[in-house]
């Protein structure tokens, strides 16, 4: 069981109210007060605010692998404890379940959801192995929605790979998606938390709303920008919201940690989808694991096409609304070259930022930890990743 507030750390001191954006440059870098932080590998300044001068003294990570690494850095024995009970939790007598779970799971990724929550749970005080099973269920919840958002999408490939529906086929993904959510669900049990069940089935609903929100946008070039985050929201960020909340209830936190950790959770989940979206215009597919342009292809639009059709000209707004409406990849080039000339990935980027920038806000007047200064770099890391 947890204490009842933020781990404390003396000889941290808080950080400093998140920086402005100016009007025309991509968002300003978020600075702490103080620069001597080494705790379990994790150097507040090198998170928060990565100088040259910092770089220079050896104190700022390189780019974003390496910041990620340094924010893994103090839960590492927690991150392997969540590998474990996925491995575990994953067994089946259906060896068909076994194949396809294992097949999805074993892609890897960034594994931001189940980081998240052991970082939120060590922050609000937990010390005990609650946290690990608890992120290895968000973990099973959101690759269940993966599963299933494949075939929506017929996507074809995802983490540079076929996705489990081109290997397997639709039918089996959707039916081992709904295993991995009953499975969470079996987890959720044995926690015996009635809160964290109440947290986590309101989200999956939410979640599954999005779904249908999406799908209503398909194809859609009046989409406007309102429902695009209405989606992103319910799609994405309600998880990392619940994820960061259920950290807080398995910590025993009082209401205001509870609080300040599930809007961190709900402002780190919009800036990484928002982000997210923009790479899929400017990425490398191989490094990305994904189709530059899949968006598009999918008729899904996003803010970065959003914008460029409000804002293009003629001739790209006709271009732009016939490819949304009918889908396909023809004019990928051009579309990709009228939203670098509207601005349409800065009109993404700039939400994002403000969207960490509100994450590391919902973290101030805390006192400050390891775990409060990795979860400060997640927030960096959602705005500054390539991939």
């Amino acid at each position: 069981m947890g204490t009842t507030g933020w781990v404390k750390s003396p000889s941290l001191a808080p950080e400093a109210p998140a920086g402005r954006h100016s009007a025309t440059g991509p968002p300003a870098r978020w600075r702490p007060r103080t620069r001597d932080c080494y705790h379990a590998g994790v150097n507040s300044a090198a998170l928060l605010h990565p100088t040259p001068q910092a770089e220079a003294q050896g104190c700022g990570p390189a780019d974003a692998a390496t910041l990620l690494a340094a924010i893994r850095a103090p839960v590492l024995e927690d991150l392997a404890a969540v590998d474990a009970t996925i491995r575990r939790e994953l067994a089946s007598d259906v060896v068909l379940v076994n194949s396809v779970a294992e097949y999805i799971i074993g892609a890897g990724g960034k594994r931001l959801r189940p980081l998240l929550v052991v970082l939120a749970a060590r922050a609000a005080g937990h010390s005990g192995g609650e946290p690990a099973s608890a992120a290895a269920l968000v973990e099973f919840i959101h690759t269940a929605t993966l599963l299933h958002d494949d075939v929506v999408d017929d996507s074809a490939q995802r983490r540079g790979r076929d996705t489990a529906n081109e290997v397997f086929g639709s039918t089996a993904s959707v039916l081992v998606g709904d295993f991995l959510y009953s499975r969470a669900f079996q987890m959720m049990v044995r926690l015996d938390r009635m809160a964290v069940m109440g947290i986590l089935a309101d989200a999956t609903n939410t979640i599954a709303e999005g779904e249908v929100l999406q799908l209503m946008n398909l194809g859609d070039a009046d989409t406007t920008e309102a429902r695009y985050f209405e989606v992103i929201y319910r799609k994405t960020a309600r998880l990392f919201e619940a994820g960061a909340e259920v950290a807080a209830v398995l910590a025993d936190a009082p209401d205001k940690v509870r609080t300040a950790l599930a809007a961190y959770g709900k402002h780190l989940g919009n800036a990484f989808q928002l982000v997210d979206d923009a790479l899929d215009y400017r990425s490398d597919a191989a490094e990305r694991g994904k189709n530059l342009g899949d968006d598009l292809a999918e008729g899904k639009p996003t803010l970065p096409l959003i914008h460029a059709l409000r804002h293009g000209t003629p001739g790209q707004q006709a271009l732009i609304r016939s490819a949304i409406e009918g889908g396909g990849l023809e004019h990928l080039a051009e579309i990709t070259a009228a939203i670098e000339s509207t601005g349409g990935l800065f009109k993404t980027a700039r939400p994002a930022g403000d969207e960490a920038r509100k994450a590391l806000a919902a973290l101030e007047g805390h006192p400050g930890c390891p775990y409060k200064e990795a979860l400060a770099g997640l927030a960096r890391f959602a705005v500054i990743r390539n991939t």
